[in-house]
């Protein structure tokens, strides 16, 4: 789908407005110019600031994903696993759901959770589906093929996931042990560091050191989350 509407962006948003008023920038994925500190305050208040080299790092991160480029494609707006309908006995043929959040944005906003679990999952472990979603992709947009582009794209679009959830940070802290969800926002953490530390390298560490703080402070959500399954269910 990425790829198919890549470039395509006037089409689209000329049949919505035959619906009615449409802003594209409020209707797009990821970043708006309102929001491009997300998960900062609450960073800081648990000892974790966004400043320095990570700081300027996730201005970098934002304006890659507000100014997608050849990237600048049809997204879900939430392309989790639970939205994706398949059929019994393997058969490939599936169906994505959920379009509420659709919009056009960056393309690797889809890619994020083929690399961080979801709300539904305390991890995600899927190099096969990724590596197809990068050629698939490059279908449409060759730029995918680039390692430093791509990477950059995904590196800046799975730590705006992570800085999203970021901002549960005083929710999660009210809940009571045991809970997974901390668990989860730890896994999310360090999965995006490990996405990101070559492309964005400071604020990956950031990602990484704050998980190790979460790790101190909830002793519950100090566990081997590399020994669970791919897709293990977060218990609500």
């Amino acid at each position: 789908m990425n790829a198919a509407t890549a470039g395509r962006a006037e089409t689209y948003y000329a049949r919505r407005a035959a619906l009615g008023p449409v802003d594209p920038r409020a209707t797009a994925p990821g970043p708006s110019p309102a929001t491009t500190n997300a998960g900062c305050g609450p960073a800081a208040e648990f000892g974790a600031p966004v400043t320095g080299p990570a700081g300027r790092e996730l201005a970098a991160a934002v304006a890659e994903l507000l100014e997608p480029g050849p990237f600048l494609a049809l997204g879900n707006g939430d392309a989790e696993t639970n939205n994706v309908l398949v059929r019994a006995g393997g058969d490939p043929d599936a169906r994505l759901i959920d379009f509420e959040f659709a919009g056009y944005g960056h393309a690797l906003h889809d890619a994020v959770p083929l690399h961080l679990p979801g709300p539904g999952w305390l991890t995600v472990a899927a190099p096969g589906p990724a590596a197809e979603y990068r050629r698939a992709l490059a279908r449409g947009v060759p730029e995918a093929e680039d390692d430093r582009r791509y990477g950059l794209g995904l590196a800046a679009a799975c730590l705006w996931y992570a800085l999203v959830r970021v901002e549960r940070l005083p929710a999660l802290a009210a809940r009571p042990p045991g809970d997974d969800s901390r668990a989860q926002l730890v896994s999310i953490l360090e999965a995006a560091a490990g996405v990101a530390h070559g492309a964005l390298p400071h604020l990956a560490g950031w990602a990484r050191r704050t998980a190790e703080l979460l790790r101190r402070r909830w002793p519950d959500a100090d566990r081997d989350l590399g020994a669970l399954p791919p897709y293990t269910p977060r218990r609500h």
